[in-house]
C-alpha cells in the first residue's frame, strides 16, 4: 500500500495549482483513493520537483518548516 503524501498544510498555490504541502494537484488529491499503487507511485515520483518549484516564502506562509522536504 503506498501512502498519501498528504502533511495537513492543505493550500493551493494558485499559479502552479500544486498543493503547497505535498505538491499534489486537486485531480491528485481528489483520485488519491481510487489511484492504484503504480499510479500512486507515479505521483509521488512528481512531488519532489514540484515542491522545489514552489516558492519558499508560499510554503513559509503555508506553515512549512523551512527546508523541510
Amino acid at each position: 500500500m503506498v501512502p498519501s503524501p498528504c502533511r495537513n498544510i492543505c493550500v493551493m498555490h494558485e499559479p502552479s495549482g500544486h498543493c503547497l504541502g505535498c505538491g499534489r494537484t486537486l485531480d491528485e488529491i481528489a483520485l488519491w483513493s481510487v489511484l492504484d499503487d503504480d499510479d500512486k507511485r507515479a505521483v509521488w515520483a512528481l512531488l519532489p520537483e514540484r515542491l522545489a518549484q514552489l516558492p519558499a516564502d508560499a510554503r513559509a506562509a503555508a506553515g512549512e518548516a523551512p527546508g523541510t522536504e
